[in-house]
């Protein structure tokens, strides 16, 4: 009898620790078709096991500069002003309020409680960063995102938040 009841506490834990890894998710959006395949999944997730999610939406400026033309004027003369800079970085936060919206109509009809978050900084530090400080149980995220070229120089987002992050990670092809 005392086999049983152990086994009962065991499996009874192991519910337990189940429902809590499915309580908080959070999903990073992108606009891609990846990640909207990925919002529904994890929209089917949060519906079975009574979970939130939390839809985020990480840019950085940095980033693109980066990718910028080599300037075709004298050497130490930058290629953007601060004022084209700030213009770049108020349209990325406005395509991110943007995708994050999508993402809450998409998802509107299933009843599931939905949180946005827009930040600024690399995606992946961003993403992980949040999963951490927010207790999440799972990340749920697509595959690819909107350019291959890009993730083929910068590494993919989605490889990096698997090997970074504090929680498990799943990716939706």
């Amino acid at each position: 009898m005392g086999v049983w009841v152990s086994l009962y506490l065991v499996l009874g834990q192991l519910f337990v620790e189940v429902f809590a890894l499915f309580e908080k998710i959070l999903v990073p959006l992108d606009g891609s078709e990846q990640s909207l395949r990925a919002l529904d999944v994890a929209v089917e997730i949060a519906t079975k096991f009574g979970g939130k999610l939390t839809l985020i939406y990480a840019y950085s400026v940095a980033g693109v500069m980066a990718y910028l033309p080599e300037p075709s004027t004298t050497v130490g003369v930058p290629v953007m002003s601060a004022s084209d800079i700030s213009k770049l970085a108020e349209s990325a936060r406005e395509a991110g309020k943007k995708i994050l919206d999508e993402g809450k109509k998409h998802i509107k009809a299933s009843g599931v409680e939905v949180h946005t978050v827009l930040e600024e900084g690399h995606p992946v530090h961003e993403i992980v960063r949040a999963a951490q400080e927010g207790k999440f149980g799972l990340i749920v995220m697509g595959a690819r995102g909107l350019s291959h070229i890009r993730e083929l120089l910068l590494g993919g987002v989605s490889d990096a938040i698997m090997h970074h992050a504090v929680c498990p990670v799943l990716v939706v092809k």
